[in-house]
Formats: C-alpha cells, structure tokens, sequence
C-alpha cells in the first residue's frame, strides 16, 4: 500500500537526492552525457534542490511503499497565465517515482495527493510541462484528465527541448467534492 504525506524541511536532503536520482533515471537515455552532466551539475545540483525544500518553495509531498521513499511531488503557485484568464492555479512542477516502483499505485497517489491539495486551497486548474517524448508520462496524465494547451522550451545542457503544458479543470471535480 502507498502511503503520501506532507514533507517538511527535515526531508530536504532525501528529496533532493530523489529528485537528482529519479531525474537522471529518466532522461539520461535519452540525451548526451555531456548535456546530463551540464543540467545536473549546475540547475539541478543537491544544495539547490535543498534549498528549495528548506526555503518552502512550493509544497512537497513523499510517497511510501512501507518504510521506503519511492516518489516525491513539487507543487507550486503559479503567476498568472493568460490561458487561464483569472482562475486560480497550481502546477505539478515535478512529480517522481523511483524507476523500481513505476507501476505500483506511486504515481496515483501521489496525483490524488495533488488534486485534493488543489481543491482544498479552491484551485480551478492543476497544470504541468511534460516532454513531448516523454509518452508514458503523457498518456499517464491524460488518463487523469489532463490536456494539452500549449507548449514551451526546458533547456537541458545545450538542448532546447520541447515539453507539453497540460492542465486538469478542476471545476467540476470540486463541484463534486463539496456535495
């Protein structure tokens, strides 16, 4: 059974080294050494990624399997985006499992963590950026669904990569959660 809570400062060290872990687990196959070693080792280095936890840039979430940490979540509050006019929004800025725990229920609970936080601050739009070719995560979300409504750049190294902007109208599910 999968078990999520909150995360506090105290989880600053495991969350970035899960983050760095999971990361690299992911995309390292797809892309150079050298573009993997330049994003690792200067945006997405151990001391930042604890930072960001220490400092409460966002909310973090943990997902268990028992004892052991499989998956994390970074939500944050975002600026305002013309396509949402003036509805309120959070993104899943970074939503993990371990590379041994995929497809045992981490990613489903750690998205239901996702959208009850959302529904609980009355939030009508949970967003993400995916890569394009990330095709596993994207049919994943649109299981959930998530939509494609845009696109923008995330630089990995000297690689400008494509990713997805997808969003979850949430109007209708808070609807039903209050009645």
């Amino acid at each position: 059974m999968i078990s999520t809570r909150i995360a506090t400062t105290n989880d600053a060290e495991l969350i970035a080294d899960m983050s760095r872990q999971t990361f690299y687990e992911t995309f390292a196959p797809f892309n150079t050494k050298v573009n993997m070693e330049d994003f690792m080792n200067t945006v997405f280095t151990k001391q930042l990624l604890m930072k960001e936890v220490q400092n409460n840039e966002g909310i973090f979430l943990l997902a268990y399997d028992g004892n052991d940490a499989v998956g994390y979540v970074r939500m944050r509050h975002s600026e305002k985006m013309s396509e949402f006019k003036n509805a309120g929004a959070i993104e899943i800025a970074r939503i993990y499992a371990t590379t041994s725990s995929i497809g045992k229920g981490v990613g489903k609970a750690l998205m239901k963590k996702c959208i009850e936080i959302a529904i609980e601050q009355k939030k009508e739009i949970l967003w993400l950026g995916v890569w394009e070719h990330n095709q596993r995560a994207i049919d994943f979300y649109s299981k959930w669904g998530f939509e494609k409504f845009g696109t923008h750049i995330f630089k990995l190294g000297d690689d400008p990569q494509t990713d997805w902007l997808m969003k979850k109208n949430l109007t209708a599910v808070i609807n039903d959660y209050i009645t």
